[in-house]
């Protein structure tokens, strides 16, 4: 069996002596292993780092075989990913996200919004909204999608400051005010975009609070794990930007 794919390089494990286990997220065929022979190489290592666009061809005899990876670079990035503290975690907490899915199984608006992000990476603050977006895609996309569009209540679609920590559902300022402090906060840049609009540091921090919630609610907790301990490493290094 063969198949080749556009891929985006999330991790790699040595396997042997000079061999690595390549992991990649693809657009048709999601999140994929196989062993790449001479990986630890000099002239390899640099092409198989996290952050890397490549194109890779897989072969296995049977499709439940781990498979071999021929891999040719295209767009080589994790050069300059690394020398941001902020660029490697984001990099970093995005394969532990992807991570959650199950090999094999196709996520193409997630691929499409990691290779949004990754280009975006050296600037915290645009990533750092880029990614709390990519937390309410994950959700929805392992079934745990909120309705951020109308409040739950009165079917609104303005003015929308609150999500329901029950339903995962928008409410109103008016509708939500008496539970003010069960309701978690739904920043603007979610519910609404004016143009020009920048999210502020405390829009991001809601973000985060608000997927961050949902994330572990259903899907970490029910699987005995916690949030990623890089997604507070990238959290603490755009709060501490200046003016973040």
């Amino acid at each position: 069996m063969e198949w080749v794919e556009n891929a985006i390089a999330i991790g790699s494990r040595r396997h042997g002596e000079n061999g690595v286990i390549l992991e990649v997220m693809t657009r048709a065929r999601g999140r994929c292993l196989g062993l790449v022979r001479g990986g630890r190489s000099r002239t390899m290592r640099p092409v198989l780092q996290p952050g890397n666009a490549l194109s890779v061809t897989w072969r296995a005899r049977l499709s439940e075989h781990l498979g071999q990876f021929r891999v040719e670079p295209l767009v080589e990035r994790a050069g300059i990913l690394m020398m941001s503290r902020s660029a490697t975690y984001g990099l970093q907490l995005m394969a532990a996200h992807l991570r959650l899915l199950p090999e094999r199984d196709p996520h193409p608006r997630l691929f499409d919004a990691l290779a949004v992000i990754i280009e975006n990476l050296d600037d915290a603050g645009i990533s750092a909204e880029l990614i709390v977006r990519f937390e309410v895609l994950l959700l929805d996309e392992l079934g745990f999608g909120m309705d951020l569009a109308k409040c739950a209540a009165t079917g609104r679609t303005d003015d929308l400051v609150y999500v329901s920590p029950k339903s995962g559902c928008a409410v109103s300022r008016e509708a939500g005010l008496p539970y003010d402090n069960r309701m978690l906060r739904l920043p603007r840049f979610l519910s609404e975009r004016l143009e020009g609009d920048i999210p502020t540091a405390t829009d991001i921090e809601q973000g985060f609070e608000l997927t961050g919630y949902f994330l572990n609610r259903h899907v970490l907790a029910p699987r005995g794990l916690d949030l990623p301990e890089e997604r507070s490493g990238f959290i603490r290094q755009i709060d501490s930007r200046p003016g973040g």
